[in-house]
């Protein structure tokens, strides 16, 4: 029998992903790969990626997913990415470059820019390199001809339903990103464009999320042998996309643990911290933001240590080697991000009792990056709620870094509240995919389930082990200052 199901494509800052999915969530296929980046010399700190060899790559993975979902109608296609990262289109309709969210080739022109605490106020957000508006710059700086070539940018997730559809557009999520627009008032805004010398005419038209945005072009469809009725469905930031699919309430708090750690508060008005150390963001439900506070590269650091210590071994094992480690025996610093800091530690390491104990494991080492994360999620948590409140007695997780007991444990504890996950948050965002999907083609949707509830335990212990955490990571400034 042929099942019906979505094409959903996900590019995150590590790798891209093509899920397969029923429209109630089943995931019938998902293949993965590393998006491949090259650096560029010219600038202190750049990153780019050619396009058309990641279009190459997502033809290449919808296909094997595909094959591995068996005998599926294609539906509709989305898209969710990592939010910073941008593909610039030129006057011919080529795929230029691709410039990530780790591209910082704007951040020599920092700087130049007088109106931070202007701009702060109009996108949520304080402006650096980070974002798109300063990849811009940087270009037009080094690469004058390719900048003047320009016909538009977009999202990589726009990108990509852009190759789908042959149609241009920005979703509100992913816009509130660029340093171009108003997060406020949901639109493109001619004074940001201003303040950064940019011309208006590269920006597409603004597209709500899970609304149609077109059909599949007929020749693509012929050449992946998909229905040629597909619908293709604007999709959205991979947080924003995450977050939707455990469903949470207004007020609630998520933390989406993938690459980075983004601590969310879903907040109902345009919310922003006198001190902007947070972000505000359109969500991809229409009328609600999102109140951010970032953790910086955590879930990274955990799946490199992996990597080294765990090449082999599933995630079962290491729970139960952490099971027999200690919190005196290592302490870790490996460059999160705190809210407050004025930049992030570029330099980290451990700090375990020397010489070296015959205690000291293997466990020792990802016991004190799970630890880190904990406490750096912690950190940022406070200033989230230093400008909005967070009363309820739980907090929703997902994302792949959750996929440790025991750094859900350590979060609870900590935080003194219970971390709920639902049975989507391995693939959140791909399934977020699936739930637009629905929504553009009027399906009623399925309801992610409860699959585990962790309670606080020793809150009092934990805060003062967080204390010891944080004057290691003092230590880690001063070495780096």
């Amino acid at each position: 029998m042929i099942k019906k199901a979505y094409l959903i494509v996900d590019i995150g800052t590590g790798n891209a992903r093509v899920g397969v999915a029923s429209p109630a969530g089943e995931l019938l296929s998902i293949k993965r790969e590393n998006v491949q980046y090259e650096s560029d010399n010219r600038y202190e700190e750049s990153i780019y990626f050619d396009p058309n060899n990641l279009w190459a790559e997502i033809l290449r993975l919808s296909a094997e997913a595909m094959a591995e979902a068996g005998s599926v109608q294609i539906e509709a296609i989305t898209a969710t990415s990592q939010r910073e990262g941008i593909v610039i289109m030129d006057k011919d309709g080529n795929s230029v470059l691709g410039m990530p969210n780790i591209d910082h080739r704007g951040r020599a022109w920092e700087n130049e820019l007088a109106a931070k605490a202007q701009v702060y106020q109009i996108t949520g957000r304080y402006p650096t390199s980070l974002f798109s508006a300063f990849k811009l710059v940087g270009l037009r700086e080094v690469y004058p001809a390719i900048f003047n070539d320009i016909a538009c940018f977009m999202s990589i997730s726009d990108w990509v339903q852009y190759k789908f559809s042959g149609i241009c557009g920005y979703e509100h999520s992913q816009a509130s990103e660029t340093l171009l627009y108003d997060v406020a008032r949901k639109n493109w805004s001619q004074e940001l464009f201003a303040q950064f010398n940019l011309p208006t005419a590269i920006v597409p038209p603004l597209k709500e999320a899970g609304s149609i945005l077109g059909d599949i072009l007929p020749d693509l469809a012929v050449k992946m042998g998909i229905n040629a009725g597909a619908k293709v469905i604007v999709g959205g930031g991979d947080t924003q996309l995450a977050i939707k699919s455990i469903a949470p309430s207004a007020n609630d708090v998520v933390i989406v643990s993938g690459t980075t750690t983004p601590i969310i508060k879903i907040v109902e008005d345009y919310v922003l911290d006198s001190d902007r150390r947070t972000w505000t963001s359109r969500h991809v439900e229409a009328d609600e933001f999102i109140l951010e506070a970032n953790a910086g590269v955590t879930g990274l650091n955990y799946q490199r240590l992996k990597e080294i210590f765990y090449p082999n071994e599933g995630y079962d094992i290491i729970e139960k080697e952490l099971e027999k480690v200690t919190y005196s025996q290592c302490v870790a610093s490996l460059g999160s991000l705190i809210a407050d800091e004025d930049k992030p530690l570029t330099k980290g390491g451990f700090i375990f009792n020397a010489p070296v104990s015959h205690q000291l494991t293997r466990g020792s080492f990802v016991f004190a990056i799970l630890w880190d994360i904990a406490c750096s999620i912690y950190e940022n948590y406070k200033f989230l709620c230093a400008v909005s409140p967070h009363n309820e007695s739980y907090i929703w997780a997902c994302g792949g870094g959750m996929e440790s007991r025991k750094l859900r444990q350590f979060i609870a504890n900590l935080f003194g509240k219970s971390i709920k996950i639902r049975d989507t948050f391995r693939q959140a965002s791909v399934l977020g995919g699936v739930l637009v999907c629905n929504e553009a083609l009027g399906l009623e949707n399925f309801e992610p389930v409860l699959l585990d509830e962790v309670e606080p335990q020793n809150h009092e212990q934990f805060e003062q082990l967080y204390l010891e955490w944080k004057n290691a990571r003092r230590t880690f400034k001063q070495v780096t200052s």
